[in-house]
């Protein structure tokens, strides 16, 4: 009869995550994952099957700890109301001292040379997703008349989305996070 597994799957994933996003998919290690996630090498594989399959679930794991923040875009009474309530959330945790620096997403984004395509289709996914929701959100603003009409909302939605990405990038390199601020309300503004 086999072991019966003692650890809570949410916190090894928890674990496995934080590692991910500090380090990437290619640079993390076997050794550097089971240390974290403090499980046996067979209990990792029994639980996760390989790496790949452990990356593929941090990233849903991450994913769903970024559903509050996301749902801000689709709750938001007004489009500015939304977007400024988003990167609020989103700088918190771009620029949380207790996690990794940026977004595990991002990070995935700028390494696309993924292991495979199942990866590199989640992480597309995720980022035409938060573009689609940012869409959605101007066009519920320029219905409202709260955005003009004649502005091009799909590109707008396309320059939220690249500052949430540019915004994770520079919280790598600079802990300032009032630029970060700064330039979400330069956007706001010139919506």
């Amino acid at each position: 009869m086999g072991r019966t597994k003692e650890f809570d799957h949410e916190e090894v994933l928890h674990a496995a995550t934080l590692v991910f996003w500090q380090k990437g998919y290619e640079a993390t290690s076997m050794a550097e994952l089971l240390q974290a996630m403090n499980i046996s090498r067979s209990s990792m594989y029994e639980t996760f099957v390989d790496k790949e399959h452990l990356y593929l679930q941090s990233i849903e794991h991450y994913k769903r700890l970024g559903e509050d923040k996301r749902s801000e875009l689709t709750r938001a009474s007004s489009a500015r109301q939304g977007i400024r309530a988003y990167f609020a959330k989103h700088i918190d945790g771009a620029f949380n001292p207790s996690s990794p620096r940026g977004c595990l997403i991002t990070n995935a984004i700028a390494a696309l040379d993924a292991p495979d395509e199942q990866i590199r289709d989640i992480v597309q996914k995720r980022f035409e997703d938060l573009g689609e929701a940012f869409y959605k959100l101007l066009q519920k603003g320029q219905d409202s008349g709260e955005i003009a009409a004649d502005r091009d909302i799909r590109t707008l939605s396309y320059l939220l989305l690249n500052l949430n990405h540019g915004i994770n990038i520079a919280a790598k390199v600079d802990s300032d996070r009032t630029h970060a601020e700064q330039m979400v309300e330069s956007v706001i503004d010139m919506l």
